[in-house]
């Protein structure tokens, strides 16, 4: 049993652990300190990790979406938290168009989730490609793509694509034979950056992943990765070009004019690609993204009881590669320490992992505390890319507070260098 604290006390630990995420986003709502103070102002004495676990369970997160629509940075969104044995809370503000005969969102409900892709699809994909021995993280891209053969890309591998260090630019599809021609760019840049050299996010880098996945197996990513992964998972809600039919369950996004659409992926690449790309195109709840998280937390194993890849190949996907003298780190499609990591929050491990979308989603998993917090928007703002990294961070710092690993708990109410 944990040692008691009492209200007092215990009070002021509050004070002081929401003051430390305060100071992480000025714009996080101070009325969170005086509701979690209050949730515990009924008990004489509460122990150190029922009482984080439970304050604020109901209202903090709540607060802070309905915070970040107050400001405009997002029209409503879904946060669910869960560990190894699947979803454990789930919240969502908002409808599904802002307008009251639209229904409210909820962990059921389908949003593009734009580069989130890249981890959900494409990255699994590979490494299943690689686990069943038809890959090798080694191999030139020329094997597979011989339109780059003389074109100084002999050097670059697979590898070099999931950690986005292939010193290939991006660059917008064409509108006729987007394929071929994305190719056909792409053998005629000369980036002058040796692949393995640096660090540069690019969506290239997927798209092209996407496309060997097809010339390996001879199936589209599309339905490689809905029979080898999403129908396994029982992840129904997960998948490319959804149909006309279901507009009411689809969150929309903000096209080049503004204007929400339900159903059409945002990404103008992606598009041209007929909306399958291993960059961006997928679509899913955060339902069916739990599935996943879960899937990862249990190092391969769903919650069917399903091997849906070894431990190894888990392990293998997440390990950290160490860029720019150690300041970027990057797992196998997933970021660990980078520009990108605000999902990552204050409390998260060193060694978790995640990615963020453009449309205002996000997923952030921690093994070593047994928690992922999935995060998904529908976002208005495009132009204050500072304030939505805030409510990301701010989101995962509240989850990690809230529902960590009771050491992690007792550990922060306990520091006595929390300010």
């Amino acid at each position: 049993m944990h040692t008691p604290y009492s209200l007092h006390t215990l009070r002021l630990r509050l004070r002081r652990l929401f003051y430390r995420v305060q100071n992480v986003s000025r714009t996080f709502p101070l009325c969170v300190i005086f509701c979690a103070c209050l949730f515990v102002s009924n008990a004489r004495y509460l122990y150190a990790s029922d009482s984080l676990i439970d304050a604020g369970r109901a209202t903090s997160i709540d607060l802070v979406l309905e915070s970040a629509m107050r400001q405009g940075l997002i029209a409503g969104g879904v946060v669910v938290i869960g560990d190894r044995n699947g979803l454990q809370y789930s919240t969502a503000r908002g409808r599904l168009f802002p307008a009251p005969e639209y229904p409210l969102l909820s962990d059921r409900t389908i949003f593009d989730i734009a580069s989130l892709t890249k981890v959900i699809a494409t990255t699994p994909a590979i490494m299943k490609l690689l686990e069943q021995g038809q890959i090798n993280l080694l191999d030139p891209i020329t094997r597979w793509f011989p339109e780059f053969e003389g074109t100084g890309r002999e050097e670059t591998t697979i590898l070099n694509l999931l950690t986005h260090t292939s010193g290939i630019n991006d660059i917008d599809i064409p509108v006729e034979n987007p394929t071929a021609g994305a190719l056909a760019k792409v053998a005629l840049q000369n980036s002058g950056s040796l692949p393995g050299n640096r660090f540069r996010y690019a969506d290239i880098n997927f798209i092209l992943l996407g496309e060997l996945v097809t010339r390996v197996t001879g199936i589209s990513l599309e339905r490689f990765s809905s029979e080898q992964l999403f129908a396994p998972l029982a992840m129904a809600d997960t998948l490319f070009r959804p149909p006309s039919d279901v507009p009411l369950s689809i969150a929309p996004t903000a096209g080049n004019s503004r204007v929400l659409q339900a159903g059409i992926v945002q990404d103008q690449n992606s598009r041209r690609l007929n909306g399958v790309a291993g960059h961006a195109g997928l679509f899913s709840s955060a339902s069916d993204l739990s599935r996943f998280a879960t899937m990862i937390l249990n190092k391969g194993r769903s919650q069917t009881g399903a091997q849906l890849f070894s431990s190894r190949v888990i392990a293998q996907m997440t390990a950290p590669y160490f860029y720019s003298n150690g300041r970027i780190i990057r797992g196998l499609g997933w970021d660990i320490h980078s520009p990108f990591s605000s999902p990552r929050g204050v409390f998260f491990s060193e060694m978790s992992f995640g990615h963020t979308g453009y449309s205002g989603s996000s997923i952030w998993i921690d093994p070593d505390q047994d928690l992922f917090v999935i995060l998904l928007t529908t976002r208005l703002d495009y132009v204050n890319i500072h304030h939505f990294n805030r409510l990301r961070s701010d989101i995962s710092t509240l989850a990690v507070s809230i529902f960590g690993h009771p050491a992690l708990v007792d550990e922060i109410i306990t520091n006595p260098q929390i300010p």
